[in-house]
């Protein structure tokens, strides 16, 4: 057994029980975002939120042990994505990465944006041409130390 077949049978007990990630967060008192990725594999929980988790999909308490282990971060199979959706957002950052870097170091300096100390919130825009995406990453800066 892994985290990832954990992650497995959590998938199959949201299709088969038609349950949404949204429900999922609101049971958890988290994010729909977090829960998410945390229900994916990419985030540990703490033993309530796996005991909370385990309810909804019928999980072991084996797998909410797993569920409390600090997962391999990084769930592509693949360098490049292949899924149309992900490969977008990949496709994103090819072309607009560099944009995003230039604009960051201008106003905050030499550092980074952090994925740890980091939030996201996804929103579903109506618009008469066709609903939207609306996704807004916040993640705090971090400048580089000299030493």
């Amino acid at each position: 057994m892994s985290r990832n077949d954990v992650t497995e049978k959590i998938i199959t007990a949201k299709v088969l029980k038609g349950i949404s990630w949204a429900s999922v967060a609101e049971q958890v008192g988290l994010s729909k975002e977090w829960t998410t990725a945390a229900c994916l594999g990419q985030m540990t929980l703490t033993a309530e939120q796996a005991a909370t988790i385990a309810g909804i999909f019928d999980l072991s308490a084996d797998d909410q042990k797993w569920l409390q282990v600090v997962p391999y971060k990084g769930s592509l199979p693949t360098p490049v994505p292949t899924d149309p959706l992900i490969y977008r957002w990949y496709e994103l950052v090819s072309v607009y990465g560099t944009t995003i870097k230039e604009l960051i170091h201008e106003e905050f300096g030499d550092g980074i944006m952090s994925a740890i100390d980091f939030s996201m919130d996804m929103q579903r825009q109506e618009d008469p041409k066709g609903d939207r995406v609306r996704v807004v990453l916040s993640g705090k800066f971090l400048p580089y130390k000299t030493y």
